[in-house]
């Protein structure tokens, strides 16, 4: 598979000057996002000096920020092979999903019970910015951090452990499925849903917030898992098509 690199990476030249703390983190943000939005396709090599040298930045900040990926499960190193960007399975999906049910149902009902008056307004703001966004026509991202719905509720259950599992290990992978997978329609659907889930956070009622986020969490699997399935049939079908041209061409150059 050819070598890959992000696109916008170049904007980001000239950082060198602030540190190489925050050079590693600038390098993370734009691989990740590369990564999550696909412009680094899946199973594609990551070369790290050039990298290093398209930032223009000695090879530490890049190795620094490729170790930081690896731990996130966004990129993998193979001995012989090098890294590469993660591949998306189903497997993996369904595994990522059981997992997040569980623990985003505790989320929520922690979140019943600590949520500050604070949070819950920022959550509903959030709401209400989204589903404006929806009306205009914009495109859906699961952004990071503070915009992120899955995110407000994870940090509103105050707990650590929990926020460390979530937003650490596993967040931008599954960001990585839900932005790569998703659907026109499952937007619309999921704000409503999301809707559901802070009014029973708003009422203190742990136990219906956890269904419902439980119920939310399996029909987006379900839409994520039947997209997932889409994707790797057409990279097939391309495949199988290309395989066949270069057979029928090699058939052409023999018989000429």
């Amino acid at each position: 598979m050819s070598q890959s690199t992000p696109k916008d990476l170049s904007t980001e030249r000239g950082a060198s000057e602030r540190g190489a703390a925050t050079l590693a983190d600038q390098i993370l943000s734009a691989i990740q996002t590369a990564i999550i939005k696909g412009e680094l396709a899946p199973g594609s090599k990551i070369n790290e000096q050039a990298l290093a040298a398209q930032f223009g930045i000695s090879r530490g900040p890049t190795r620094e920020a490729l170790q930081t990926l690896e731990r996130q499960r966004l990129v993998v190193r193979m001995p012989h092979v090098g890294a590469r960007v993660a591949q998306l399975s189903v497997e993996e999906l369904n595994d990522l999903y059981d997992l997040r049910s569980t623990l985003e149902a505790m989320a929520c009902r922690l979140a019943a019970e600590r949520i500050t008056e604070a949070q819950l307004v920022e959550l509903q703001a959030l709401l209400e910015r989204q589903e404006a966004a929806l009306k205009q026509g914009d495109t859906y991202f699961q952004e990071q951090g503070d915009v992120d719905f899955h995110y407000q509720i994870i940090r509103a259950s105050g707990n650590k452990h929990l926020q460390e599992t979530l937003m650490g290990g596993l967040y931008h992978l599954l960001r990585m499925y839900r932005y790569q997978c998703s659907n026109h329609q499952r937007p619309s659907r999921a704000i409503a849903e999301h809707r559901r889930i802070v009014e029973a956070i708003a009422e203190r009622d742990g136990e219906l917030a956890a269904l419902l986020m439980q119920r939310h969490i399996e029909q987006g699997r379900r839409n994520t898992e039947a997209r997932l399935k889409e994707l790797k049939a057409e990279a097939s079908a391309r495949e199988h098509s290309s395989l066949t041209f270069a057979n029928t061409q090699q058939l052409k150059g023999e018989t000429a």
